[in-house]
């Protein structure tokens, strides 16, 4: 089986055709792209107990995304610990693991689902997922450049492409297979119709001459649900969300898709070169910033450049990647209340689907253009203008908020599709940009160590957004409750004030269960939840965007001499 997997035994023979390995590209990263479309499972995982809605005993929001984050830390460590070991044993090798790794790991975080164990969710999508991810990200790219040293950007942006695309295509396969398996819980009928009993901020009413846990579903908390159903009360601990099953099929289906195209990979024999190509000019290769040496990967490490590039990586995805992970939730929340003949969960569902599409777009457009403008040109319009556009959305949301209008949804939309285009396009581009400031012989090696800032990128994104977004609904919530009549409170939860962090942290107390009762005119603050998440990101671009401008070729003293290089290809 090792034979069959080994470097030794992909060289292409000749005449063989370089855009075949093109499909098997795709192939494995539309299948590990998917991870983009993670905030689909959100609003389920946060139901999976009260699947209406949330019970008291469901995990959080904040729980649910840190599987994401995890799954992308993990990613990058798993890139930058097989880099080498990729330059070893060649792209078939790596890829079959990582087929094995994803698929296995959406089977083990269904488990997890299923016993409503959160580590296991942890261990399997993130950890063992996450290790699929790098495994399976790193391998094509480091082979297409072998393939098109002609076009690079294009190249990259072609294998990259797939991975912004994975969501375009899981995205709506997660939503049909978890409304597929859902089943609606035991509705028990409207609330004026039952004695409900408030213990420990929980919600109970009697069925069969004993007290059950149930959650209220009120006017404004219709559209949240999975698939929309009646106002009223719910027992909790009946029907299914969905989800486990889901994630049971999708690990199948990955595995499958992932295995055939690993099966697919060839290289291209050591000299090899396109017909009737041949290398830039020193002219040309200087005015592009376009080293003709090679860098190794260890002394690539010490190199400002790679620490320059790793910032630009870094805070380019961090900007982006934690408002990947909850963007279904985000755009239910900004625009759902304000807007909800329109902002249904069809439409925000259809927005991680766009998400998608202008994610994909982007890295083969961005990328692509980078072969004519050159990298670092490219980088300072996704810099630029995206700090222009994040500051943009706070106010978007403000003007939502008080004058619910369809035009501050159209400009919401225009602008984070454009900053997704950025987002996907400099991803397509960083490698390229390392074949340019590095060489191509260790590229993949390389790549694979300034996916770290990945890592650490899938840890402050999400971060920021759910820490902020938390301090923004505590806020929001002490302020709501200031406004309505302690005696409404009282009846409409059966507990008094005393008694709100308890209701809270039960879930029963949410701002849109307190606009049903707030007074006529009170303003709902949930659009403007994320305004500093906003403001923050902006911030980061502009730190990167200094990083880029100061990036200047590397060294002679750390460029491979003949002998080395010479040693490596054998």
């Amino acid at each position: 089986m090792s034979g069959i997997l080994s470097k030794q035994h992909i060289i292409a023979k000749p005449g063989f055709n370089r855009w075949l390995i093109v499909p098997a590209a795709l192939g494995i990263h539309l299948c590990i792209g998917s991870v983009y479309a993670w905030s689909i499972f959100n609003p389920a995982l946060i139901k999976h107990v009260g699947v209406v809605i949330s019970a008291a005993d469901d995990w959080t929001l904040k729980d649910v995304v840190w599987i994401f984050t995890v799954s992308i830390v993990v990613l990058g460590l798993a890139a930058a610990i097989a880099g080498r070991w990729l330059e070893t044993v060649g792209p078939r090798m790596v890829g079959v693991v990582s087929a094995c790794c994803w698929g296995g790991g959406f089977i083990v975080g269904g488990i997890g689902i299923v016993t409503h164990q959160l580590w296991l969710l942890y261990l399997g999508y993130g950890v063992l997922g996450g290790c699929g991810l790098g495994l399976g990200y790193v391998s094509p790219v480091s082979t297409l450049i072998r393939w098109f040293p002609d076009r690079r950007g294009m190249a990259t942006g072609m294998a990259i492409m797939g991975f912004g695309g994975g969501a375009m295509i899981g995205a709506p396969l997660k939503e049909y297979f978890i409304q597929y398996f859902y089943r609606a819980p035991e509705y028990l009928g409207a609330v004026a119709d039952l004695d409900l009993v408030t213990r420990a901020g929980r919600r109970f009413a009697e069925v069969g001459g004993e007290l059950r846990e149930v959650v209220v579903v009120g006017a404004n908390e219709v559209a949240q649900m999975v698939i929309p159903g009646p106002e009223g009360v719910y027992l909790v601990g009946t029907g299914s969300v969905g989800v486990a099953q889901t994630f049971f099929t999708m690990g199948v289906i990955y595995f499958i898709i992932m295995m055939i195209a690993a099966f697919s990979y060839r290289l291209p024999a050591p000299g090899w070169q396109p017909e009737g190509w041949t290398p830039p000019d020193e002219e040309h290769a200087q005015k592009r910033m376009m080293t003709r040496n090679h860098v190794d990967i260890d002394q690539a490490l010490k190199t400002r450049q790679f620490y320059q590039l790793w910032i630009v990586l870094c805070f380019n995805v961090t900007a982006g990647i934690g408002v990947l992970g909850v963007a279904k939730t985000m755009m239910t929340e900004i625009f759902g209340t304000t807007l909800p003949h329109i902002v249904d969960g069809a439409f925000a569902a259809t927005y991680v689907v766009m998400i998608s599409i202008f994610n994909m777009v982007g890295r083969f457009i961005w990328a692509s253009t980078s072969d004519y403008i050159g990298r670092r040109n490219t980088y300072w319009i996704f810099f630029a203008l995206g700090i222009l556009l994040y500051c943009s959305i706070p106010y978007t949301a403000q003007q939502v908020s008080v004058n619910p209008a369809v035009v501050w949804l159209v400009y919401f939309y225009a602008a984070t599709m454009i900053i997704f285009t950025m987002y996907g396009g400099g991803f397509a581009t960083i490698p390229a940009y390392l074949a340019d400031i590095f060489g191509t012989r260790y590229v993949g090696g390389i790549h694979g160590r300034l996916l770290t800032s990945w890592s650490t990128a899938g840890v402050l994104g999400p971060l920021a957004i759910t820490s902020l977004r938390e301090n923004a609904v505590t806020k929001a919530i002490d302020d709501l409750v200031t406004k309505i009549d302690p005696a409404v409170f009282a009846e409409s939860f059966g507990a008094g004030l005393d008694q709100l962090p308890a209701l809270v942290q039960a879930k029963t107390v949410t701002i849109a269960s307190l606009m049903d009762i707030a007074p006529a005119g009170t303003v709902d603050p949930t659009p403007n939840l994320y305004n500093s998440t906003m403001y923050l990101m902006a911030l980061l671009l502009a730190i990167a965007l200094v990083s880029n401008a100061l990036m200047r070729p590397v060294h002679a003293r750390h460029h491979m001499s003949e002998e080395e290089l010479n040693a490596s290809q054998k």
